[in-house]
This record gives structure tokens, sequence and C-alpha cells, in this order.
């Protein structure tokens, strides 16, 4: 596994992160099995949210993790707070200590390597999150901060109070949903695809060193549900993640991850497989850098035209 370097700071770590989102249905056997599986494979970075599973995901997670004796240092754990299930979304200075201390506690850590603000909220004061992220700093329960679904504005709002460099941002991303990347091209266009929805995010990230984090890469997209493999709206594409998958001797999962990661912008996709088989399939990602040729290949079988 290829390791990337978290912009701004020393830390290299595995340029594909393990989801953990659905740990929660696991027995503590399942979930070891993964965790092993994911280092087994070069994965040492585990990306959490306070919600995942209402906690249990964090909560069976923390359990075989600690029976496994994994040295606490070789990892990379991060978690997510800010989002009330189904109520509204809290940056209150007090949801996100709270949050945390909810987050260690399950987790059964003392720190964690990253924490991020999961979705906006419209109704945040920033000052209180700078606050709540000084006091984390300080107590020593979090090294470093960041977003998720944020645009370029909703960052620089934050980062006028907030002293910690935001060093993630968390994007939904895969070859069939990609509405930064496709906008990119469209300049200067009249068409619905010209349409910029997030801001110039991906250019805005690359420009103050953010890394992005895309997640659901296997997913089709925010208007279609499903998972882009065999899917009857994505039959030519299907048909040229094979064809790259027998060059390359790997799999389709493999292509599609491998085509976010030849994007310059050092992406570090997210997957949230929870079966060991997959999660080594798709780590062989880290082994392809597909050509240009092939990467427009892929772009174009996608269904999305260049101007």
């Amino acid at each position: 596994m290829r390791k990337v370097k978290i912009a701004n700071t020393d830390w290299e770590v595995s340029e594909i992160a393990l989801g953990v989102m659905r740990m929660n249905v696991l027995s503590s056997q399942e979930a070891k099995s993964v965790i092993e599986a994911a280092i087994e494979n070069g994965i040492d970075y585990f990306d959490h949210a306070d919600i995942y599973g209402g906690g249990e995901s964090e909560q069976v997670f923390g359990s075989a993790f600690t029976e496994l004796s994994i040295p606490r240092d070789s990892v990379f754990l991060q978690s997510k707070t800010g989002i009330i299930p189904g109520k509204m979304y809290d940056f209150s200075k007090k949801h996100i200590i709270e949050s945390v201390d909810g987050s260690l506690k399950r987790l059964r850590t003392d720190y964690l390597d990253a924490l991020l603000l999961h979705r906006p909220d419209t109704l945040v004061e920033p000052e209180e999150v700078a606050e709540a992220f000084e006091q984390l700093e300080e107590q020593g329960k979090v090294r470093s901060f960041g977003v998720s679904n944020h645009n370029p504005m909703q960052i620089e709002l934050l980062k006028k109070y907030v002293r910690q460099p935001l060093l993630i941002n968390q994007l939904q991303m895969s070859v069939t949903h990609h509405p930064s990347i496709n906008a990119g091209f469209n300049v200067n266009r009249t068409n619905q695809e010209a349409i910029v929805r997030e801001g110039s995010i991906l250019e805005y990230c690359r420009v103050n060193d953010i890394t992005i984090q895309p997640w659901s890469p296997f997913q089709v997209g925010n208007e279609k549900e499903g998972i882009l493999f065999d899917h009857p709206d994505f039959i030519g594409l299907n048909e040229v993640l094979a064809k790259l998958a027998e060059k390359y001797k790997v799999e389709r999962e493999a292509i599609a991850i491998a085509w976010l990661l030849r994007h310059p912008a050092k992406m570090q996709p997210i997957i949230g497989s929870m079966n060991p088989k997959r999660i080594a399939i798709t780590c062989r990602a880290s082994d392809i850098k597909l050509s240009r040729e092939e990467w427009y290949e892929v772009y174009r079988a996608g269904g999305f035209q260049l101007p």
C-alpha cells in the first residue's frame, strides 16, 4: 500500500482508508477479521463518526481493536461530529466536546488523530467551534481537525476563527458521481454540467493543501441508488472497468479506486466494505497507476461527454 502525506503535517498514512460505518452489525470475531484484513493489506487509517450505528460501530471497533493488541500509535483514528440524526446539526462547543468524549470512550483510546465536522451547520457559531478545538487540542484529546461535505466559503468562515489548520474534507465521489470534476470541464458553457454546485471545492482544496477523502466511491450517486458495478444504467462503464481489470489483473473495484487515486489532487478514498476478501481486492488499487488515456476512457464510459 502506498503512503500519502497529510498536507501540512509530517504524517504518512495509507492512501486508502477504511470506513467502519457498518461495523455495528458484526460480531467481535468478524470485526477483528475486518481490522486484521485492513492492516494486512496496508490500511492504517480508520474513519468513524459518532452516529455510525448509533455509536455501536465505534464500540465494536474499540473492543475488537483492543483485543487484537495492535499498537495505538501504528494506526490513525478519525471520527466525525455534528449530526443529530433526523433532528438537526449541532456545532456547539458543548456538543463537539461531549461527542469527542463519547467517541474516545467507545473507541477505548485517549485521543483521536483527527476530528471532522460532519455536515455544515447553518447555525454554526465559528467562535464556539474554535473554543472547542482549542480545548480538545490542549487536553490532548484531538491531534488534528477537518471537515466533511463543506464548500469553500463554509471552510473560510471556520478558518476566520479556528487557529488549527483544517486538513481534510470528505466529499462523495465515484466514477459516476463527481460534480466538482465535471464542472471543471464545462467552464464557459451553459449546459447543466457547467453549474458549479460545490464552489470549485476540488481546486480550493488543492490550493489550500486540504486532503480530499472521497466517500461512497462505489455508489452510483445522489440521484440514482445502488452500486455502480453491474448497474443497468452503466453497462458501457462496467465493460471498460472489466477490460482494465483484466489488463492489470485485478477486480473492477480496484480500477474504480485507482481512477480516484490517479487524480493529482492526491485523494484518499474511504472504502466501506466489512468483507475481508473485498478489502484485499480493493486495496490492489494501490498497485495501479492508470494512464491519462485510461483515466479519460473511464470518465467517458461513465456517460460524461468532453466539451
